[in-house]
């Protein structure tokens, strides 16, 4: 099968509109938590999240192409294009028999959720009588931002949107390694967004009893493997890559960033939101991906875990961790400590910092973390409060969504 490079990122985030500002800040171990400004939060039990900050769609759209956008599909359409730019592309000066073989594959979770409530809002709010924007549907669906990137572009390869809760932009990526290698395209833009900070989204995971409740610190709320953890802090955002396949990337003389070498998904089986407390389903999808990349769990230098900061969940991923990697002292961090849980879009955030990591050999902290859960299996090395830089050639990427989906994808340092 042929080899697949990332070439390009893109990055819209709690804690920076580029790659550049998102990785500095992710590396210092900042926060990007604070109150929420996106709708009056006086009456919810959770009033904070990290929102994406100084987002301005102007600077990629036309005022009349935003209008016909939900916030998601913005999101995707600013990522997308910085991870374009970022390769060095222009698809304008490409045949059309080359955009062919270059197709769009991308995640959500929630979709145009925002657009969902305003509308439905709009509606009540009247007579009764249907007066819905004609744009409703195509601002609604799920698929729209892999369909609006592809028009965008003029790119004819696969194109569709993956739909695996919070594993849906993982699930993209792989899709979009798996489309390359198997020879069925050259060059494929995967990611995934979020915009799910809305009345409905936050309202329906506080009853659930699935976000941190720590109005008053909140940037101390998302606390990874912590024993007072009480829950995941809502986050936002996008996350873009170029999977490329070598031959066509060296052809182009593009800058290689990193290869992918596997991905592995698969089915916890337990339950409608909770993961199986032995880690299962999470063991399942990394033993899949090391197969498919050929590998020894040894090999494995840095794990990111999925680790939202709910009480279960973490311990399932890091029991699931346990089985695989037995006595090899793996490391591990948890991004989500920084930027939240951005949901569908976390994947693909999540790969980007895994891509950086294996070029910059640096290992994220986990921040937050200052009482470690008596419960957590021993023989972890998990970095809390500072990076740390060591020798990195293969990162793991944990993702797991409700309904029991898990994916995990390997990266590795390119090498002729």
């Amino acid at each position: 099968m042929k080899r697949v490079v990332i070439t390009g990122l893109g990055a819209i985030t709690p804690l920076g509109n580029t790659v550049e500002e998102f990785w500095q800040n992710i590396v210092a171990g900042k926060s990007g938590a604070a109150p929420i400004t996106k709708f009056d939060v006086s009456k919810f039990k959770t009033q904070f999240g990290c929102e994406v900050k100084n987002f301005h769609p102007e600077d990629y759209l036309e005022k009349k192409e935003i209008r016909k956008y939900d916030l998601f599909t913005q999101y995707a359409i600013a990522a997308s294009d910085q991870a374009i730019q970022d390769a060095g592309l222009d698809f304008s000066q490409m045949s059309e028999a080359e955009r062919y073989e270059i197709g769009v594959i991308w995640g959500t979770g929630n979709g145009g959720i925002g657009t969902f409530e305003e509308q439905l809002r709009e509606f009540h709010a009247g007579d009764g009588t249907p007066r819905f924007n004609p744009f409703f549907i195509p601002k609604m669906i799920v698929d729209i931002a892999a369909g609006v990137i592809s028009i965008r572009h003029k790119l004819f390869g696969p194109n569709y949107c993956t739909v695996s809760a919070c594993a849906s932009s993982n699930t993209a990526i792989i899709s979009a390694f798996d489309t390359i290698r198997m020879g069925k395209a050259s060059l494929m833009v995967a990611g995934g967004s979020e915009a799910a900070i809305t009345e409905s989204s936050v309202g329906g995971f506080s009853s659930a009893q699935a976000l941190s409740k720590r109005n008053e610190h909140p940037e101390l709320a998302s606390r990874p493997f912590d024993q007072d953890r009480d829950g995941f802090v809502m986050g936002e955002g996008a996350g873009a890559l170029i999977l490329e396949e070598l031959e066509h990337a060296v052809k182009r003389g593009a800058r290689i960033y990193a290869e992918m070498v596997g991905g592995g998904m698969a089915g916890d089986a337990y339950h409608l939101t909770g993961t199986s407390a032995n880690g299962l389903g999470a063991a399942l999808g990394m033993e899949k991906a090391l197969k498919d990349a050929q590998l020894a769990p040894h090999q494995i230098d840095y794990i990111n875990a999925h680790a939202t900061s709910t009480g279960i969940g973490d311990l399932s991923e890091l029991n699931g961790i346990k089985k695989v990697f037995d006595t090899i002292p793996v490391t591990i961090s948890a991004t989500k400590s920084m930027t939240g849980h951005l949901l569908g879009a976390a994947g693909a955030v999540e790969s980007i910092i895994s891509v950086l990591a294996v070029k910059e050999n640096i290992v994220p902290p986990t921040i937050n973390t200052q009482n470690l859960d008596p419960a957590i299996p021993a023989g972890l090395e998990l970095v809390l409060n500072k990076a740390v830089s060591k020798p990195i050639n293969y990162v793991l990427n944990n993702t797991f969504g409700f309904g029991g989906h898990t994916a995990s994808s390997i990266f590795k340092k390119y090498t002729d």
